[in-house]
């Protein structure tokens, strides 16, 4: 897990903020100057965050929990995508459902009945509707599947939120620090990083500044990914070395009981015999 160094952001453009009467006070801690109106992020406070982002990212990942990466600018959409992918992470990036985190169980009917749709095309079903109805439910399905596709599989609710601009994803952000779910995020210098867990202070409207930062952090739950797995092997093989030990350890009790029986009912006898007497 490689943090990546002060040219890297530099290059790609992690630097430039907003313009300064855009800016929020409350990002004054991670800006390094002012030039020509524009707001510079301090390039070595965002290498910090982003490790430190990227061991907590990883830790969640080993513990085989789900992050929920949301990103609906079009800027941030398909780096989102297709980093999210190939971690096998759910991730948002049309408009963000209202009561996505609140009210989660309307959003599982909702991917149920999307499922249900895919079951009646499977068994036949739908080919016995009229053209009118086989026209209402494609189209259903189509909006489903392009509102919550991407988080089919997401059974229960994220163990994190990463968000790209935590303005634009307020009511995502909003809905996690409700429910006591961490909040990852690319924190520019006009947004308020105070709701945010993790804050990585860099500009989130260059696409490549988005990609470097979140390269670096599915490299990281990877690597958890990896560790995961081996840990999984680990415990098998140490179970399948302790299953024997466990059997010989009870074969040897049932024979101890066995001897210890016979001896007793003699005792019980020799007893009773005496009490005769």
């Amino acid at each position: 897990m490689a943090t990546p160094t002060f040219d890297q952001l530099l290059e790609a453009g992690c630097h430039f903020g907003h313009l300064k009467r855009k800016w929020n006070p409350a990002m004054a801690p991670y800006i390094f100057m002012e030039r020509n109106g524009i707001h510079i992020i301090d390039l070595y406070k965002t290498a910090a965050k982003i490790e430190e982002a990227a061991a907590a990212l990883k830790n969640i990942a080993k513990a085989g929990k789900k992050v929920l990466f949301v990103a609906t600018k079009k800027q941030a959409k398909q780096v989102i995508a297709d980093k999210a992918t190939s971690v096998n992470m759910p991730y948002v990036i049309e408009r963000w459902p209202g009561g996505m985190l609140t009210n989660f169980p309307t959003i599982r009917k909702a991917v149920k009945k999307m499922a249900s749709i895919d079951k009646m095309t499977k068994d036949g079903t739908f080919d016995n509707l009229s053209k009118r109805e086989k026209l209402q439910i494609t189209r259903q399905r189509a909006k489903l599947e392009k509102t919550l596709g991407s988080i089919a599989d997401l059974n229960r609710l994220p163990s994190a939120l990463f968000v790209v601009d935590v303005m634009k994803e307020h009511i995502a952000v909003a809905e996690a620090n409700r429910l006591g779910i961490p909040v990852f995020g690319i924190v520019d210098t006009n947004s308020d990083p105070t709701p945010v867990d993790f804050v990585i202070p860099a500009n989130d409207d260059a696409s490549k500044s988005i990609e470097l930062i979140l390269d670096t952090l599915c490299a990281a739950m990877i690597e958890g990914l990896e560790e995961r797995k081996v840990e999984k092997v680990d415990n098998k093989d140490a179970e399948a070395e302790e299953a024997p030990k466990q059997k010989r350890t009870r074969v040897a009790r049932r024979k101890d009981a066995d001897t210890e029986a016979p001896a007793e009912e003699a005792a019980t006898e020799a007893a009773t015999e005496e009490a005769a007497e």
